[in-house]
Order: structure tokens, then sequence, then C-alpha cells
């Protein structure tokens, strides 16, 4: 059944999807399933098998990691128009994080097995999706890399070690 006019405005909005010309981002829309979560509800654990990408359409998902114990650790509050588990839509690693629903959310998913026939029906749409989940994977790196500097940094001045003085 062909995405909704709604899903295709919503899908807009989601920056991986920003550039696609039309036929493209209705040959994804209409690869995506939906589910819907209750506020508090596990959608997967840390170290859980995977295989798809989550786009949030409403509410917010937490992405947590294990600490110790019970402790959980929130590294990121995913919004509506964000997506999530992207790595495991490529590579089927095991989860590196659980997500959680904070609210009642609606998901739009991703599974390899949909963008496998993307790629083998709509070659164009899969090379708009692939260029530009490059464009985010080379941003987050980015963004990941300052932040181990920045720890790095702040790790040095507590311990009143001086890199530059070597």
């Amino acid at each position: 059944m062909p995405a909704s006019a709604a899903t295709l405005a919503f899908l807009r909005d989601v920056r991986v999807f920003e550039a696609f010309a039309d036929p493209d981002l209705a040959a994804v829309a209409d690869r995506l399933r939906e589910r819907a979560l209750r506020r508090r509800q596990v959608l997967f654990r840390e170290g859980d098998q995977g295989d798809e990408m989550f786009i949030v359409r409403q509410g917010t998902i937490l992405i947590s990691k294990a600490v110790t114990g019970k402790v959980e650790q929130v590294l990121v509050r995913v919004e509506p128009a964000d997506f999530f588990g992207e790595m495991s839509l490529f590579d089927g690693s095991p989860r590196s994080a659980t997500a959680q629903a904070e609210t009642d959310v609606e998901l739009l998913i991703l599974g390899r097995e949909n963008l496998q026939s993307l790629t083998e029906t709509n070659p164009s749409a899969a090379a708009a999706f692939f260029y530009a989940m490059v464009q985010v994977f080379m941003e987050r790196l980015r963004r990941s890399t300052q932040q181990v500097a920045e720890a790095t940094r702040w790790g040095l001045e507590a311990t009143g070690l001086d890199v530059e003085t070597r």
C-alpha cells in the first residue's frame, strides 16, 4: 500500500530524507513499517540482535547504556523526525544501547530486508539513502571525536597533568 501524503510530508522533515526526489522518497516510504510503543516500554536492550533502524514519528525515545548493575546512563533523547538504530541496519551488530519509550511513541521502521529490496528495485532511492547516511555517520563521528578530546582534556586537567610541557 502506498505511503500516505502525511507520511511523505513527515519524512521531508527527517534530515536523512530532506534532499530526496519525490519518487525516491515514495519508494523508501513504501518500505517503512509502523509500530507504537507505550510509555516506558522497552524497544530493545543493549546486546539484543537487530537489523532495523527507527524513525520517531511522535513521542520521545531514551537511548541509554548500562553503567553498573541496574544503573543506566541516558545518552540521548530521540525526538520526532530523528532516527536511531542505524548501525544494526547496516551490519547486524548487537544493539550498542537500550531504547525505551519516554512517552507514548509512534515509530517508522526500516528493516534490512526492505533496504535490500529498495537497493534491487530502486537503485537511485537506495543511493540517495546511502549517501545521506554517510553524511550523518561522518557528522556523528566528528561529534564523538570532539567528545573524546573534551573528556581527555577534562581528565588531564583533573589529574593536573599538562601535556604541553612534555
